[in-house]
Formats: C-alpha cells, structure tokens, sequence
C-alpha cells in the first residue's frame, strides 16, 4: 500500500494480524491503518476519528465480504482492493481546475453547482487568481462570474461544505448523524471507509426551509500518479488511486431538497472509489436524491447509501450507470416513521466487460408506509448485470404497500444477467408484490419495424430506448430528464455520451 506522507511512521500497534482464508487482501489496509492511523486523524476532524478505530477493529473482524455473503454473492469484492493502490494521506492538493474542465450542459436545468475532487470539497479559486484570469481572457468581471459559476446564495441555515470542516466548526450537528445509520459492525466495505475516510461532503437543509434550485455534485476522480510523473511528494503509481469519500445528508424536519450527484473521471488511469452516504430525511421532509455515473472502463466504485426516514417523508432516489467498469451499488432503507413514501429506481446500460451489481434493502419498521421500486438493466457483449432486492416488513408494519420490479434485457447471447427480488414479510395486513424477467428484443417487433423500411440496427436502439425509458420517466426534474433521455440514445449508438464542452471526458 503506497501512501504519500513525508515520513514512514512507526507501526504503533505491533498486535499480530489474523491470517484467515480468503482475507489476504486486507491485511494491506489493516497495516496501512496500524502505520499510518496517527497520520489519517491528525488530516481530518475528531467527530470522524471518534468512531474510526472502533471501524478498524470491525473491519479487522469482518475483512471483506466474499460471494458466501448473502448480500455480495454477485461480486467478487477482495480482488478489487488486492492492487496497490495509492492513497493522498496527507492531503495533498491535486491540481485541477473543474469550472475549467468540466461544462455541465442541461438545458433548462438551473442548479446550484458543487465540487469534490477525490473526496475533497472544492472551495474554487481566489479571488486574486481570478482577477488575473479576467485580464487575460479580456472578459468583464460579471461575464466571467457567470461563466464559472461562481458559487450561489442559499436560504438562511442551509450547509454545503466539507464534512471535515463542518465537523471541526459545529461537532455537535455532525456528530448527531455521524455513523449513526451506517453501521461499521455490520458491513465490511463501511467498516474500511470509516477507517480510512478522512472529508467528504455534508449537506443540511434546516427545519421547514425549501430549497428550491437543484444541488448538483460533480465528482471528479484525479490522480496525481497520471502521466507517471513524480514530483515532490507524489511519485508514481501503476497501482492507480484509491478514493475514500464520505457524504453525510440531514433534511429536517418539513424542509425539502433536490440533489444531482455526476461521477466523471479526469484521467485515463486505474481508480478505486468507496463512498458511503447517510441521508436523514426527517417528519414531513422531501429529498430527491439523483446518482449518474460516467466514469471509464478502468474505475471501480464501491457505494453504500443508509437513508434513514421518518413520519410522512418522501424519499425519490435513482441511479443511473451509463459508463463504468466495475460498480456495486448498495442501498439500506429504513422506515421509520408512519405515512412515509419512497421511489427507488435505477437504469443500467452496459457494454463490452462491464459489471454493474445493485443491491437493496427496504425495511418497513412501521405500519402505514408506501414503497415501490424498478430497476432496469440493458445488457450487450460480455456484460455482467446483477440485482438483488429484499423488502422486509417487519411484525408491527401493518398496512404496508410495497411493489418490487426488475426489468432486464441481454441484447446478446453473452451478457448475462442475475436477478433476485426477495419479499420477507411478518405482517399480514399488507398489499406487496415482486417480479422480476430477463429476455432479449422481440424478433417480430424487429421485423416489424424492418417491414416499415426502418433498418435493424435502428429498430434495435429504438426497442431498446423506449425499454429503459419507464425508469428516466421516474426523475422529477423535467430538464434532467430530457437531458437522460437524449444521453440514453447516445450510449445506445456508441457514441461518447458526455456533456458538451466538457474536457474531462475522454
């Protein structure tokens, strides 16, 4: 495990590590940890280091999860993090410029517009610097503001900021929902980034307040190892990076939020990303939480999303995988609280080895809450897709609703596709349904449409189109989805789907 750090500390904890079967791949973390752990706290804040060597002992106990783990059989886990990869410790800054580098080109779509780079929070540039990019360009002050997107005015109370600072300012908020639905005891891959997850970004949206522009997150994977060039502190790295990021969401109680998060990579190199995600959605909130990824064929992501909701919430949460390498996807969802409602739904396009793994858990503690889900996968060449999705009603969830969909389409004879929509329920005043199929394009369809003078390739895009269409028709925001809609038909095609203007794309 390559680290960037001035000096090589002393391992602190000289306590033999276990040598279990099918564990070797995390003693490199849980080495890395017993070295360099003084090092990963002095660079972030102490509500994210109160609760990290307790995750260090988890991870210890748990390592991660193989496929005889009910909830990981579709992925392989160990192998991804078995590389050596390399980790910025020590904080160093990455040279990027994303008002630069990234146009974000959504017709219509007016939004509040954030950064992380790796799992930092991107502040922008100073003004000084600034000034002197107005002179050069020969563009006017208010031009040039508008240009970048300079950052926008929220309502009264409401927080977008690094987690780490955040925690450092006002601990008490952060510690309140810090870990407190992402349990390190339970989840391998948690327990490895409570370890290790130094920033991130925290969200919160005060009581009864309205946000009504949308929040989009755009997160930028950047190596200082691209190019294998070494200066300083960075030295090379065929190992690739690996990106620890954390995000912490709170919508109290009667307030509301739109949230767009975009996953872009700025280098063609080798990245790892864990990433987990706690949303808080309280008594009579709303929070529309979108995912998009678009990303390479040599990034592996890794994300856990615990949502936590309570009396009368509504929760819309979507992913969307238009371009990845290895992505496995986990999403906790918890009642609790009468009267709430939740939509999840994802689609999925995948090509060539691509591996894409969903998988999701709705609980439904309390009685009188509404669920649905739909998720869609369209397959070609050797792709692996993989959904498995329990809804649990537990003994007190009288009047339950609850209906449960995977859709999936293997447009050639070596994609493959796993599937398992699971109910477990422990009431018996309910109304719940699952089903799930996987099949390849109607011939007669196609030779429909053929007789009609369309050719076959054309009639394929457009089956397989309106096939993936009934998931981009669940986002809320209009201009966002059209804006899918016409990124769906570019990934069908073949054609790079990426945003106009954009430079980080490849």
């Amino acid at each position: 495990m390559k680290m960037e750090k001035d000096n090589k500390q002393q391992r602190e904890d000289t306590t033999p590590l276990p040598h279990r079967e099918g564990q070797g791949e995390s003693l490199q973390y849980l080495e890395l940890y017993q070295e360099a752990g003084n090092l990963i706290k002095s660079q972030s804040a102490d509500v994210m280091n109160a609760v990290r060597d307790e995750a260090f002992a988890d991870f210890q106990r748990l390592g991660f999860p193989s496929k005889k783990v009910e909830r990981y059989k579709y992925t392989d886990i160990a192998p991804l993090f078995a590389p050596d990869y390399g980790l910025n410790l020590n904080r160093f800054h990455i040279p990027v410029d994303p008002y630069e580098a990234f146009r974000c080109d959504v017709p219509n779509l007016s939004t509040s517009l954030y950064f992380v780079v790796n799992d930092s929070f991107y502040r922008g540039e100073k003004k000084e610097e600034r000034g002197e990019r107005k002179e050069e360009s020969g563009k006017g002050k208010e031009e040039r503001g508008e240009r970048i997107h300079l950052r926008p005015s929220l309502p009264e109370g409401v927080i977008i900021e690094s987690l780490s600072k955040v925690a450092a300012e006002k601990p008490e908020l952060v510690a309140k929902y810090y870990g407190k639905i992402a349990k390190t005891s339970e989840d391998g891959i948690t327990a490895l980034n409570t370890m290790l997850a130094q920033d991130g970004l925290f969200v919160y949206v005060p009581r009864g307040v309205q946000v009504e522009r949308c929040i989009q997150v755009i997160n930028i994977l950047k190596s200082p190892f691209a190019g294998n060039q070494t200066s300083g502190s960075s030295r090379t790295n065929e190992g690739g990076l690996m990106v620890n990021r954390r995000v912490l969401i709170v919508v109290d109680e009667g307030a509301s939020l739109k949230m767009l998060f975009c996953d872009h990579a700025a280098d063609d190199c080798h990245f790892l990303t864990t990433q987990v995600v706690e949303a808080f959605v309280n008594d009579n909130a709303h929070l529309e939480f979108y995912c998009m990824e678009e990303t390479h064929a040599k990034n592996v992501r890794v994300s856990n999303v615990y949502i936590d909701a309570q009396r009368n919430s509504r929760v819309n949460h979507n992913v969307i995988t238009l371009h990845n390498g290895i992505t496995r996807n986990k999403t906790d969802f918890v009642f609790n609280g009468e009267g709430a409602e939740c939509s999840l739904s994802g689609c999925v396009i995948a090509d060539k080895k691509q591996h894409v793994d969903n998988n999701t858990l709705i609980d439904h503690k309390v009685g009188h809450c509404t669920s649905t889900e739909l998720y869609k996968y369209v397959l070609d060449d050797q792709a692996v897709g993989a959904f498995a999705g329990k809804v649990l009603v537990e003994h007190d969830a009288q009047k339950t609703s609850s209906q449960e969909t995977n859709q999936n389409l293997c447009a050639s004879k070596t994609a493959r596709m796993y599937t398992q929509p699971m109910l477990e329920i422990y009431a018996d005043d309910v109304k719940c349904a699952h089903g799930s199929t996987v099949g390849q394009l109607n011939d007669q369809a196609l030779f429909y449409m053929q007789q009609r003078g369309i050719s076959r390739e054309e009639a394929r895009l457009l089956l397989q189109n309106a096939f993936i269409n009934e998931v981009i028709d669940e986002i809320q925001l209009e201009p966002l989805r059209d804006r899918l809609r016409y990124l769906v038909e570019k990934r069908f095609r073949g054609e790079l789907s990426k945003c106009k203007g954009c430079k980080l794309c490849k």
